[in-house]
């Protein structure tokens, strides 16, 4: 598969986590935990982009994939989730933290 990046206007919209990232080569973002690897590599591909010219798959492109590094993991901050009832004395309060690895992306290819 030939490499589609390098030029500063290539990117690939990918799917992981139930979310969708647009991400280029060289780019650092937060995803939803993964276990514990050194690479990772997407093939949930829904668009590339080449600089001139957008494939999009239907819903996936099946020849295309992104491969990243794995940076680390880690936690957020705490999110605090507070529900009360009026004039009924009940209260409840709690906190989530939501895990997620941070990957650096690597290469986009695409047949």
């Amino acid at each position: 598969m030939p490499e589609i990046g390098g030029c500063p206007n290539c990117y690939a919209v990918i799917e992981t986590g139930g979310k969708q990232y647009r991400v280029s080569e060289g780019d650092t973002l937060k995803i939803e935990k993964i276990e514990d690897k050194d690479s990772v590599t997407f093939d949930k591909v829904l668009m590339i982009h080449n600089g001139e010219k957008s494939v999009f798959g239907n819903p996936i492109l099946a020849s295309a994939k992104v491969t990243a590094d794995v940076v680390g993991n880690g936690r957020e901050k705490k999110i605090l989730v507070f529900r009360q009832k009026l004039r009924k004395g009940f209260r409840k309060l709690r906190g989530h933290r939501q895990d997620f690895t941070t990957v650096k992306i690597k290469s986009i290819q695409a047949n």
